[in-house]
């Protein structure tokens, strides 16, 4: 639904008589002009001034109610759909679109299995598998087999709503699964209740239900479940929309560069396994397929993800493209700026740039000069690579390192470029929302879990803050030659922490970096660092973005509670690169003052120690930080009303047939109101308006274009001339109706006694979402639906003013289900 447009009346000549008619049932309404030449607006006498102020200060009614909802819910769908903005009028082939929609579930089971760490569904037969919980011939084992749930695990019954797991009792030589609910003991065989049985929280996961359901009240839970199916709905419709979109836009596949091979083979290391399969899904992904590639590059700091990219940069390039290579920090981007040089300098035609907001104006010009002339090939900088200055000449690839560090506004940026370039993005330890996505098939990832041969796995311990064990460590690490990081979180810290090292360590070179000095200054702390004149380094989190320093081996992280999982992973990463031994001290201030969240993190980063765990942490931290970290704010809430594994499942079913879940508007001029009601306009109203006849076409014509015309029509009315008579309202409700009734694929309306008839072309699965996403529970219990026909019974047969009223209600219901369903 995109943002209503600026309305501009059409102009119209003036005529002595017109006789206006409006399609049926007809408004007829003659008016006698005066010669005069039309204007759009006009200032109203004094009198008519306050009139107007008055009527427009009365209460909202329910065409203004109704203008407000649609307005939310376009701004809504415009923030969650912004990547897929880019307009493009080439219908999506319904074969090619079938045939992504088959891979996306494909990759569905596979991601399934990955994330509930399932054994393949081929090493079970069917007996196994409906022994699990999983019909023979289903695709997806999302239930639970109730022998794996250990007592107060929280459960989900598909009917009966959220309870706690108490055990298994064997009564008559069966076993039966009970479970706990707020009003009572519910009591299950052991084989209904693996098919009816989802877990409530994800692996790991310590979230509480706000509450249990009640066992007689199941109407409560039913309200709940069809909350989040709706939201699974709408959430399925934005992700389709963004990769429908990616197939509108294809782009023909890249040719292999002919010196494709010499370019791999000057790689210096041996490629690991991991590496192999992520320069193999790289270049499919650029030289065989016809739409632009999206795939997470999935490895710890060091496992070689720059080569992964550089390769391909490489194809792209060799293409005549640019190559935008995007980092959060300054420090990393000219990390990658001179690797990227160096891999790049036998190529001379290959022009490498850094960009950043650190140069002067006039260096920024000129780069930005050459970028737009296309004179540069390969552009590596921060956001201000995002800025609206910046215009390529010929864009191809998107490079995006550490997507998770950079802030709302460029996140959106980054995602705007999703639609229409090729996009990889490299991470240690992907944003949960971003493993999510790749693991539910919508985005491509290769994960790279295998070190290189050198490496040595971080030694990592955790505990209360000490002094003596602080000062232990970096004597250790000096006396073997090691630098040493040592980082805190707050800056107002570091000049205690200062001062504590020069005493403890008075002949020992200490530097301090951190995000508050100057960039230059931190440019030369981290160069003489580099170079080993200095031997420990006081900093902020900024290295765990780009600082690579072979020598240094052993880390302190001080009020390591503050910090989140994924930082301190990424932290511990920086240490141990030499293929010497690396050391991580994760202090915390005091054990009886940390949270369970801190608990479960400090616990979680000395548990996943060995080399390789990036991914499996990222899970681990979706299980910590609960719902809101995987879906956003805005769904969490409805994950947290169903739980987990339901919504999975409601996720899965969803996509698998969103192709059911589609509408077709009709024409405006097709739709048939069957309600008669012929308006007549007060003579004084009338006599206020500028051009009452030249409003009313425009009325009509507003109607006939789309509903944010009309929409606009009205509002602007209303500051013209304040809020409408009666009779003005029934016309412009009757306008309404139709323009609902047309996008909703409604072609005829008509009464007959107690009920309402609308013929129409949306299918079964539509009418049912409608109706259970419907606010008005009288509207809901009125309906039902058969042979292309919705059916309204009414308690009494109305009169045709209150029947209008009742039809703008009931479509204005239905209009806000659209944001869910999709058309392709």
């Amino acid at each position: 639904m995109a943002a209503p447009p600026p309305h501009t009346p059409p102009a119209a000549a003036p005529q002595p008589l017109l006789l206006l008619h409006h399609h049926p049932p007809a408004l007829v309404l003659r008016v006698r002009l005066r010669p005069r030449s039309l204007r759009l607006a006009r200032v109203p006498a004094p009198a008519a001034t306050a009139t107007a102020a008055a009527a427009a200060s009365v209460a909202p009614d329910d065409i203004s109610q109704l203008n407000y909802r649609l307005r939310a819910i376009a701004r809504r769908r415009e923030a969650s759909s912004s990547a897929a903005s880019s307009s493009s009028s080439s219908p999506v082939d319904p074969a090619q679109a079938e045939a992504y929609l088959r891979m996306i579930r494909d990759q569905q089971r596979l991601g399934l299995r990955q994330l509930r760490r399932e054994v393949a569904e081929s090493d079970d037969g069917d007996e196994e598998r409906e022994r699990k919980g999983v019909a023979a011939g289903s695709s997806l084992g999302h239930r639970v087999d109730p022998r794996e749930l250990e007592p107060g695990e929280y459960v989900v019954h598909k009917k009966v709503g959220v309870g706690k797991f108490a055990c298994i009792s064997a009564e008559d030589g069966v076993d039966y699964v009970f479970i706990q609910y707020a009003d009572g003991m519910a009591k299950l065989a052991v084989d209904q209740a693996a098919r009816m049985l989802y877990r409530y929280n994800l692996p790991h996961e310590k979230t509480r239900p706000r509450n249990l359901s009640k066992l007689n009240d199941p109407s409560t839970w039913e309200k709940r479940r069809l909350k989040g199916k709706l939201a699974v709905q709408k959430m399925v419709v934005n992700l389709m929309e963004l990769y429908l979109q990616r197939l509108r836009l294809g782009r023909p596949p890249y040719p292999k560069p002919a010196s494709m091979d010499d370019f791999a083979t000057e790689f210096p290391y041996e490629p690991t396994p991991d590496q192999c399969q992520a320069f193999i899904d790289v270049e499919k992904d650029l030289t065989e397929r016809e739409t632009p590639m999206d795939r997470l590059i999935c490895g710890d700091v060091g496992f070689g993800k720059t080569e992964v990219a550089m390769r391909a940069i490489f194809i792209v390039v060799s293409a005549g493209f640019q190559a935008m290579v995007l980092a959060p920090t300054i420090i990393l981007a000219k990390q990658h700026y001179d690797v990227m040089t160096e891999r790049f300098a036998n190529y001379p035609e290959i022009k490498v740039a850094i960009f950043s907001g650190a140069q002067s104006k006039e260096e920024k010009d000129e780069l930005i000069t050459k970028i737009k002339n296309g004179d540069l090939h390969i552009i590596v900088g921060t956001h201000a690579l995002l800025t609206e200055r910046m215009v390529y000449s010929n864009l191809g690839l998107l490079v995006v390192d550490e997507e998770q560090k950079f802030g709302v506004q460029q996140k959106e940026k980054i995602a705007s470029y999703k639609s229409s370039i090729d996009v990889l993005t490299l991470s240690a330890t992907p944003i949960p929302r971003t493993l999510y996505v790749a693991l539910t098939g919508f985005r491509d990832a290769s994960l790279m879990s295998t070190p290189p041969p050198e490496r040595v796995a971080v030694k990592t311990y955790v505990s209360a803050f000490s002094k003596e064990r602080a000062l232990s460590a970096i004597k250790f690490e000096l006396q073997r030659g090691g630098q040493v990081f040592y980082v805190v979180p707050r800056i107002k810290a570091i000049d205690d922490v200062l001062q504590f090292l020069k005493d403890s360590l008075p002949d020992v070179p200490i530097a301090v970096a951190h995000g508050k000095k100057m960039s230059k200054n931190i440019q030369l702390a981290m160069e003489d660092f580099a170079s080993g004149e200095v031997k420990i380094l006081v900093c902020t989190h900024i290295i765990e973005s780009g600082i690579d320093i072979a020598n240094a081996n052993t880390m302190i992280v001080q009020f390591a509670e503050l910090y989140g999982l994924a930082q301190l992973y990424q932290l511990r990463g920086r240490v141990g690169r030499s293929g010497r031994e690396g050391f991580a001290y994760l202090f915390y201030t005091d054990k009886s003052l940390l949270s369970r969240v801190a608990t479960d993190r400090l616990g979680a980063i000395e548990e996943h120690s060995e080399l390789g765990q990036g991914f499996h942490v990222a899970e681990k931290d979706m299980g910590i930080r609960g719902f809101g970290s995987l879906f956003g704010d805005q769904q969490s809430g409805d994950v947290a009303n169903v739980g987990i594994d339901l919504f999975f499942d409601m996720l899965f079913d969803s996509l698998s047939k969103v192709d059911q879940f589609c509408l077709v508007p009709v024409s405006y001029k097709d739709v048939q109101l069957d309600i008669n009601i012929s308006p007549r306009l007060p003579s004084e109203y009338i006599s206020y308006l500028e051009n009452p006849v030249e409003l009313l076409n425009e009325a009509a014509k507003a109607a006939e274009k789309d509903l944010w015309t009309l929409i606009q029509f009205t509002e602007d009315l209303r500051r013209r001339y304040g809020k409408e008579p009666r009779d003005m309202e029934l016309l412009l409700k009757k306008l309404y109706v139709r323009r609902m009734a047309a996008d909703l694929g409604i072609s005829r309306i008509y009464p007959s006694g107690k009920m309402i008839f609308m013929k129409t072309n949306m299918n079964k699965k539509v009418f049912r979402l409608m109706t259970e996403a419907m606010t008005s529970e009288t509207h809901r219990n009125s309906l039902s639906f058969a042979r292309k026909e919705i059916k309204a019974e009414l308690l009494v047969s109305l009169p045709d003013t209150l029947l209008l009223n009742w039809l703008f209600h009931y479509l204005s219901d239905c209009y806000t289900v659209i944001p869910a369903l999709v058309k392709y």
